[in-house]
């Protein structure tokens, strides 16, 4: 049980990046559709679990260091080499945006006054120095910030509860002024889901690879895919109640924290640096072994120089190209949860 939490740890560490742990993307995929984002927030639980416990059973059943071999099982041939190829890029794109986060976003730079610069070379860095751990290190260390990340969540939804003086009504009139990253609702779910399964699927499936036995992998990716709908609801709820106080915030989790004391706001600037981080060491990762085995003997200087190119792209407009990708990753992401729920039917069908 113990691989099965760290797994699902792990996998929570991947997809929390900034935008989710700031409450953002929350704000744009839910709580902008007031009551009807907690339905779907519910969804979106649903297709966690579903999806992080086929995920990490393929990853076991096709033993695999690397998300390739599993992806051209998924979609075949020509579906296959299209979704390996733009998820690849993605897992690339990821880390550089994380990088450029880390120092341009509300935290090294806003909250500790260290230059942008400096603030991507340190995400950077200790991005790089995980990396020269084996797989399983790795995900022990991306695992362990998910628990201090829940910790903070609590603490601001219970200030939201104990604080709110605008009736449900209300709030979700307002909630519903705020802009949407989606024409609909359950589109908003599907999308948040889609594209960041996309994201996360490619360590996924390596970690799978990692446990003891199908059970173990499954229910890692079950726990993970139920931790990450509880964070969801937890945060939409929080901005729901406190909308009138977060809309138009550009981190309206770190705005709430802030007003809790500032002592808690710097508790959640650590966690949003701390979600970076996992998902700069999850995306170079993931990255890195589709194109070089783990057992390679130059691996660890392969990524220490990716790493450094990640960097240097985090200068060069790198950001705002990926920024175009990820509209079209949530609607490719969809062709592939239909492909990773048809192949598991498939395999389980052929293995019976």
């Amino acid at each position: 049980m113990k691989q099965s939490w760290q797994i699902g740890g792990a996998f929570v560490g991947i997809i929390v990046g900034a935008g989710f742990a700031s409450g953002q993307e929350i704000m744009q995929y839910f709580t902008s559709f007031g009551a009807y984002g907690i339905i779907g927030s519910i969804i979106a639980t649903l297709m966690f679990m579903a999806l992080g416990k086929t995920l990490a059973r393929l990853g076991k059943e096709l033993p695999t260091t690397s998300h390739k071999e599993v992806i051209y099982y998924i979609g075949g041939r020509y579906i296959g080499t299209l979704l390996d190829v733009v998820i690849t890029f993605f897992l690339f794109g990821v880390a550089v945006v994380m990088f450029a986060g880390a120092g341009a976003s509300a935290t090294f730079e806003q909250m500790f006054n260290i230059p942008a610069m400096v603030g991507s070379i340190i995400m950077a860095v200790a991005t790089v120095l995980t990396l020269l751990l084996n797989v399983e290190g790795i995900i022990k260390v991306i695992g362990m910030l998910t628990p201090y990340l829940m910790i903070i969540i609590f603490i601001v939804l219970g200030y939201a509860l104990v604080t709110s003086d605008m009736s449900f009504n209300d709030q979700h009139t307002l909630a519903q002024t705020q802009k949407s990253a989606a024409s609909h609702w359950v589109i908003g779910a599907l999308l948040y889901v889609s594209y960041n399964i996309a994201a996360g699927i490619a360590l996924l499936i390596v970690m799978g690879s990692t446990a003891k036995t199908k059970k173990i992998a499954g229910t890692g990716g079950m726990l993970g895919g139920l931790l990450l709908g509880i964070l969801i609801v937890l945060i939409n709820l929080t901005l729901l109640m406190k909308i009138d106080v977060v809309a138009e915030e550009a981190m309206p989790t770190l705005a709430l924290a802030k007003q809790i004391h500032p002592a808690v706001g710097i508790l959640m600037a650590i966690a949003l640096l701390g979600m970076m981080y996992n998902t700069a060491v999850g995306m170079i990762y993931s990255f890195t072994v589709r194109f070089v085995a783990p057992d390679y003997p130059y691996f660890k200087g392969i990524i220490v120089v990716i790493g450094m190119v990640g960097y240097g792209a985090s200068f060069v407009g790198f950001t705002q190209l990926v920024g175009n990708v990820y509209a079209t990753m949530g609607y490719l992401g969809f062709a592939l949860i239909i492909a990773t729920f048809m192949a598991a039917y498939r395999h389980r069908k052929n293995t019976i």
